[in-house]
Parts: C-alpha cells; sequence; structure tokens
C-alpha cells in the first residue's frame, strides 16, 4: 500500500498472488534473457575490508571483472515521495497460530534533511534499538502481547523519500488490544515526548551499536562499496553521531510531530481472525 507502483513497473511490490504466479510464469529462456540482456560489471562498486595486498586486489579484479561489460547503461531509478491515503485492514490468513501486525507512513526526508538525526533517534526510543523502548515497554514487558516487536526508520540518501514503519507478531485473539498500545504508544510519545533520561539511554545505545557494527568486516566492506556510489565518507557518519549525541528531548519530538502523523498511518493486520470471531 505504501509503495504504489502499478504491476510492470520495476518499483511495483508484488503481492504473494502475484510472486507466485510470475515464478510459475518464467522460463529457463526469460532468464538467460534477462542475464544476457542486463549482467555486467561496467557500474559495479567493490570494497575490501581486510589483511590483503591491495596491488592484488586490483590485478585480481581487474582480471576477472573488466571484460565483463554491461549490456546496456545503467540509470537509477527514482522512488519520489507520495503522501498516501491510509488504510486500516485485516487479511484473513486461515489456520496460522500467530498473527502479524504492520504499520507505516511515508516521510517526505532524505537522511541529510536537518530533522534526520531526530528521527533516527525517534525510532530508536520508539522501537528501534532496545527492550525499554516504548512498544517494547508496553506491548511485550507490560501488557504481554508479542515477543517481537519493534519499528524502523528507512529513509534515502539519494531521493526525498522514506517511511516509518512498526510491526508485531501476536496471537489473533489479541488483534484489538495491540493496536490499541500500539496507538496509545504514539499519541502519548507525540504528546509528552521524551524523558531526558530516555533520551541519554538511548544515545548511548545507538552509538554504542554503530561503534560495534564497525568493527565488523563485512558492515565495513558494504558501507564503503554503499558510499562510493553516493559520494561519501566516513566524514559523514562522524557527523551523524555527532548530531544525535547532542540532540535534546525537545529536539526529537519536534521532529517526530513534524513526520509522524497519526491519521496517516496505515494498519495492516493478517490472521486467522475469524475463528472464535477473533479480531
Amino acid at each position: 500500500h505504501l509503495n504504489p507502483y502499478p504491476k510492470g513497473d520495476v518499483r511495483h511490490t508484488a503481492t504473494p498472488d502475484e510472486e507466485v504466479a510470475d515464478i510459475k510464469a518464467a522460463t529457463l529462456e526469460d532468464v538467460k534473457k534477462f542475464y544476457s540482456d542486463f549482467y555486467g560489471a561496467s557500474n559495479s562498486e567493490i570494497a575490501v575490508v581486510g589483511d590483503f595486498d591491495a596491488k592484488e586486489i586490483e590485478r585480481l579484479a581487474g582480471e576477472l571483472f573488466s571484460t565483463w561489460k554491461s549490456p546496456r547503461p545503467f540509470a537509477r531509478v527514482a522512488t519520489a515521495y507520495a503522501d498516501i491515503a491510509p488504510v486500516n485492514k485485516a487479511i484473513e490468513t486461515p489456520d496460522k497460530p500467530n498473527a502479524l501486525f504492520v504499520a507505516g507512513i511515508r516521510l517526505n526526508l532524505r537522511d541529510d534533511d536537518p530533522d534526520y538525526p531526530a528521527m533516527v533517534l525517534a525510532d530508536y526510543l520508539m522501537g528501534g534499538g532496545f527492550l525499554n523502548s516504548r512498544l517494547a515497554s508496553r506491548i511485550r514487558q507490560k501488557d504481554g502481547l508479542s515477543y517481537g516487536v519493534g519499528s524502523l526508520l528507512e529513509v534515502s540518501a539519494v531521493d526525498k523519500n522514506g517511511q516509518f514503519i512498526a510491526g508485531a507478531i501476536y496471537a489473533p485473539e489479541n488483534a484489538a488490544r495491540l493496536e490499541a498500545a500500539f496507538k496509545e504508544e504514539v499519541a502519548r510519545a507525540l504528546k509528552d515526548g521524551f524523558t531526558p533520561e530516555e533520551v541519554a539511554a538511548a544515545k548511548a545505545g545507538f552509538l554504542q551499536g554503530r561503534q560495534i557494527a564497525r568493527a565488523q568486516d563485512a558492515e565495513l566492506a558494504r558501507k564503503l562499496a554503499t558510499y562510493r556510489f553516493i559520494n561519501r565518507s566516513f566524514e559523514w557518519d562522524a557527523d551523524l553521531e555527532k548530531k544525535i549525541n547532542a540532540l535534546t528531548p525537545d529536539q526529537v519530538v519536534s521532529a517526530m510531530r513534524r513526520h509522524i502523523d497519526p491519521s496517516k498511518i496505515t494498519i495492516i493486520k493478517a490472521g486467522d481472525f475469524a475463528k472464535k470471531g477473533r479480531g
């Protein structure tokens, strides 16, 4: 729903039925043609992290990939922000023991926006990072409705387009209680904000997590390759972390109020709600 591109557009999000139909319809010749039409290394980015000989890596990369030319020129496909009308929908999945709750809203935001650092921390406080987050404290610990609950902030580095997503796995009979708890916690955060203690703990947890991630070779390689494409260095990370560490509770909730409108949040629930009149 939050990604309303039509079928046939490369940005289209297929339904499960569409995916099954597409896979069944695909032939070996289709796969071969797609490979011959699009696969190549002309626009590739390679990042190597670890104990290695740089000259040997360059030689090997050239040997393996220099002649593997892309058949067609590369063109990035942009994704534009759209103000999506919200829906609240239940999808029946008969005889499934667990239900899934997903709530989301599109954000007119890019990661160089002044509000981005505050929104990163707001997401972490709501459910993005730790068991003391608002959603986990309420839905998992206090109400005991879900062991798997959290939130996610996705914001592009190239397009002014993002989304805030929250989700939970729960028993279908608890659908109404879980949805009410989610709405109440979002409303409470927007109304009252976060305490200085919450914000300080979130900063510490978030920044420590990034330090740990940078100690992993795979994460460093992933970021280096991505940063080659978007012309960015780790100075950007240092600047982001400096901004996050300087945030005040007022700055966090103010950014959240600018970008999160509860009346525009889409809610999708999937589960066996029909049994015994659940949901």
